[in-house]
């Protein structure tokens, strides 16, 4: 009996590592597609958008450190290279071609998916009695949640 509790515990750890390890890819191309947008935001609202997006680029880089250092802590291991992380990623690059509202839509719309993989994970984590892991992703999901509404009045929606 006591085997079968140690391979469930040990299925859920994986499957919450894996959650983990997507949020790490995510947030690495969220960081460069931030960077992007900084650098390549044009039209009459630059000022305020390339100042948002370098704000927003230094919380992703935040993000990224604080869940791959969770994951070190749990003995679990990160994803580090470009390949790993484009297979992984939920999101989208950035193509080059976005327009000013173009690119507050498509974060408004990461941070929508994010978010609803970090409940995932929150839940995975509380299955798992997790509860440092899943009080990080509350704290992230939040500032997200709050970044995405924002966006979403700046369209207008």
């Amino acid at each position: 009996m006591a085997t079968t509790t140690t391979t469930k515990t040990k299925s859920k750890n994986k499957t919450l590592s894996d959650t983990l390890n997507r949020q790490v890819a995510n947030f690495s191309v969220l960081h460069m597609k931030l960077h992007h947008f900084h650098w390549y935001v044009k039209g009459e609202n630059f000022f305020t958008l390339h100042v948002k997006f370098e704000e927003l680029y230094k919380e992703a880089a935040l993000h990224l450190d604080t869940i791959a250092e969770r994951m070190l802590s749990q003995r679990a291991l990160p994803v580090a290279t470009l390949q790993e992380t484009l297979e992984l990623t939920s999101l989208k690059e950035a193509t080059g071609e976005e327009n000013a509202q173009q690119m507050v839509q498509a974060l408004a719309d990461d941070f929508e998916m994010i978010c609803t993989e970090l409940t995932e994970g929150i839940s995975l984590a509380e299955e798992n009695e997790d509860h440092p892991t899943a009080d990080l992703l509350v704290h992230i999901r939040t500032s997200l949640e709050k970044h995405r509404w924002m966006f979403e009045a700046y369209l207008g929606e």
